[in-house]
């Protein structure tokens, strides 16, 4: 447990022993608009009771790295080491921008035998959004992005990460309270913020059952696989009392509503019995191409299901499904 997060530790690094005498400090960390570079000679284990020894400079993007701007870091160095470190930090910041990395620390480095720099203890932190452009040539094709700690994906998200890992759409979903009465599935990412805001900013966050989005408009099949896996979230630990599914999203400017549509109706049909079972209200509101389609095959599916579907379109405000599915909720609790 650190600092009341608790999690499984199943990562070990196991080093050989180098000896040495001298330990230096070395980090690399990317700014919105430009790279700060700090170096110190007193690096290790009490770096942070010598940070009055770290030296910083700050290069801005795309500057040409040169023994003139690493002059201020290695000054204090005696004259014939200064061309050794210069031309290694030169190195790691030509590396550091070669992978698109946004953090590179060595705590500490050493010289070894010959005199050449050697990390005993060294940190990277990539880009995830250059991976389009980094993978396989120099991540390589089995490189993973960790969960922060204490973080561990359920079987649904694992799922549905996995869905999104092998399309062109966006898929994303995030357990958040596994008894939720109040839950999304929201097509846009904005939206997805919104939906997810005003349920808090209504005094619901405590219920709300998850966090995510569809958009970049996923096929039929996606969209299918999708939502069922969300509706079997939606669907789980039925306690008697009310749920409600919002099916929200703005005004489409390319998704084919209708198409996506037909997906989650797909799924809502195999699931009827149990969100019946659970009490789930279904509150849809879309907007874009085919969306009265959409809207009407949503609208004749709950009749048929006997199924209870809120159906709203563009002129109603994207929000107002928020209140409705609070009052609903709400209703079970008096």
């Amino acid at each position: 447990t650190i600092k009341g997060c608790t999690g499984p530790v199943n990562t070990f690094v196991v080093e050989p022993f180098v000896p040495h005498k001298d330990e230096y400090y070395l980090c690399i960390q990317s700014n919105r608009l430009d790279i700060d570079v700090s170096f110190s000679t007193a690096g290790g284990v009490e770096i942070e009771e010598n940070w009055d020894k770290v030296k910083t400079i700050t290069i801005a993007t795309d500057t040409l790295v040169t023994g003139d701007v690493l002059a201020p870091l290695v000054s204090g160095l005696p004259l014939e080491l200064r061309p050794t470190i210069d031309g290694f930090l030169a190195n790691c910041l030509a590396v550091f921008d070669d992978l698109d990395a946004t953090l590179l620390e060595m705590n500490p480095f050493t010289l070894d035998g010959q005199g050449m720099p050697f990390p005993l203890d060294i940190r990277m932190e990539l880009d995830d959004t250059s991976a389009f452009r980094n993978v396989p040539s120099k991540w390589g094709d089995d490189l993973e992005f960790p969960l922060p700690f204490g973080r561990t994906l359920t079987a649904a998200e694992e799922h549905i990460h996995t869905l999104d890992e092998g399309t062109g759409a966006s898929l994303k979903f995030t357990v958040l309270n596994p008894k939720g009465r109040v839950w999304l599935m929201v097509a846009g990412g904005g939206a997805s913020v919104i939906y997810a805001d005003t349920v808090g900013d209504l005094g619901f966050a405590q219920e709300l059952g998850n966090y995510g989005e569809y958009s970049g408009a996923p096929n039929t099949a996606e969209t299918y696989s999708y939502s069922k896996t969300v509706l079997e979230c939606v669907t789980a630990n039925p306690d008697g009392r009310g749920r409600a599914l919002l099916v929200g999203g703005g005004i489409a400017n390319f998704t084919d509503v209708a198409a996506t549509f037909k997906g989650i109706i797909q799924a809502i049909r195999e699931l009827a019995a149990a969100l019946k079972a659970a009490n789930v209200r279904l509150f849809v509101r879309r907007g874009g191409p085919n969306y009265q389609q959409g809207l009407a095959a949503m609208k004749a599916m709950g009749a048929e299901l006997g199924l209870p579907v809120e159906v709203y379109g563009p002129e109603s405000s994207m929000t107002g499904i928020c209140a409705a599915a609070i009052e609903f909720v709400k209703g079970f609790d008096k």
